[in-house]
């Protein structure tokens, strides 16, 4: 990963988050962040803060950045062939983009993708893998966060009497719900969610949003959507992204029923996407 700087103009002001988010913690900062795939702006001077423990929603349409400020927050940028980034990610008050030890890093941050993501491994080892890597060898310890962790991702009663079948065996939904637990094996303090349900069925999606709703109590969760309801079911705050730029952020609520630009406006009821 390299540093440029990014052109300077804005589609316009991100409006300012209001309310008792404010009063929150700031978990993450990106300030004045900046990101490119060779030619190719993908951010552009995004000033963003994360309050612990909540939900923010990072909504736009397609090619508006929303991935690549995943990819910043666990260095996951680093392994894209001419990726550039300048700015600051910080992580309480840490800059991430300078660590040296990212795989220290990585283990603070979970992380679901699109599709389901499995270890050619069994159920039980897709969710010890990490831990033991981590150094945990006391089996009856790995067997307590096996089980933390199915439970947690809601699998636990599905598949507690075949831990040794392999993972790709599972149905899709199951899948995503084991990558969902194997993300939360290593405990962390932030989750990040990029279209995970995009390959699932609604009643898999509505079981994975209410696991959710229970994480944010002890998890920071940022969650990266097409689907502008499951922001607004699920998200304390929302952020529209337009080309790179963030345009607005604020409650939720404000965002879907008063958004303060009319570019947010259009998005969310539906004119364009």
């Amino acid at each position: 990963m390299k540093t440029q700087t990014e052109p300077a103009g804005r589609l316009s002001s991100a409006t300012a988050p209001s309310g008792p988010a404010q009063q929150s913690d700031v978990h993450i900062s990106f300030r004045n962040v900046s990101a490119s795939y060779g030619p190719m702006a993908a951010l552009r001077e995004v000033n963003l803060e994360v309050y612990r423990r909540e939900i923010l929603g990072i909504i736009g349409p397609a090619n508006s950045g929303k991935s690549t400020l995943l990819k910043c927050i666990n260095r996951t940028i680093d392994f894209v062939p001419n990726a550039r980034v300048t700015g600051k990610v910080l992580i309480d008050g840490q800059d991430v983009l300078k660590l040296r030890n990212v795989y220290a890093l990585r283990r603070r941050i979970g992380m679901v993708f699109p599709l389901p993501v499995g270890l050619p491994l069994s159920v039980y080892e897709n969710v010890a893998y990490a831990p033991r890597r981590a150094g945990v060898r006391q089996r009856h310890e790995l067997d307590a966060i096996v089980e933390r962790c199915l439970r947690q991702a809601m699998l636990w009663d599905e598949v507690k009497d075949r831990l040794d079948i392999l993972g790709t065996k599972l149905s899709g939904g199951q899948q995503q719900r084991l990558t969902l637990a194997r993300a939360l094996s290593l405990d962390p303090e932030i989750l990040c969610l990029d279209e995970f349900s995009i390959a699932i069925d609604p009643v898999t999606t509505m079981r994975i949003e209410d696991i959710l709703r229970e994480l944010k109590q002890q998890v920071t969760i940022v969650l990266v959507t097409n689907l502008v309801q499951q922001a607004r079911r699920l998200a304390d705050r929302t952020a529209f992204f337009m080309a790179g730029r963030l345009v607005e952020v604020g409650s939720t609520e404000a965002i879907f029923e008063h958004p303060q630009c009319e570019l947010t406006r259009r998005y969310v009821v539906g004119d364009f996407g």
